[in-house]
């Protein structure tokens, strides 16, 4: 199953319709059903309230991914803080054995390079493999998005294994 999370908390964001234009894309490449999208705009601040059943759920669709498609804006040179309140509920090693595609979007290219940096350590720190290269594009890139994610996917479908 492929998982997108959207880690803007922005409901209808950029990051959000690139991320499941990514999921999508693979899943189109895969053979695999519609991915399922976790928007962390949609659980707000119920990511702060313990015991949150939306929370919860999501956080076991994650679990559940065998592909994530991760995204986020770039906040002062790294991922958003509300992507990592989510990815903090989940323990040690809980993504092991699930390969994360990180998308992240920026002002300027060092800042998305950045932040791929730090998501895909994020990643890597909770179990999951993280797929090379992420997806990072700079403000001007965004306009031609639905080129770069059609070339991003054809480059790394590839590294897929069959039980993606």
């Amino acid at each position: 199953m492929i998982v997108v999370v959207s880690g803007n908390p922005r409901p209808d964001s950029r990051t959000l319709h690139l991320a499941e234009a990514v999921g999508g894309a693979l899943a189109a490449r895969l053979g695999r059903p519609a991915p399922l999208t976790v928007d962390v705009a949609e659980l707000g601040a119920r990511l702060l309230q313990s015991g949150d059943e939306a929370v919860a759920e999501a956080l076991a669709t994650l679990r559940r991914a065998s592909l994530l498609v991760v995204a986020t804006p770039t906040y002062k040179g790294s991922y958003t803080g509300v992507l990592k309140v989510l990815l903090d509920q989940l323990p040690a090693d809980a993504l092991r054995g699930i390969a994360a595609v990180s998308v992240v979007t920026a002002g300027v290219q060092p800042q998305a390079d950045a932040a791929t940096r730090h998501l895909r350590e994020l990643l890597g720190e909770l179990g999951a493999t993280p797929v090379e290269p992420g997806l990072a594009l700079a403000e001007p890139e965004l306009a031609d998005a639905g080129t770069a994610v059609a070339g991003y996917v054809t480059r790394i479908a590839g590294s897929f294994a069959a039980g993606v």
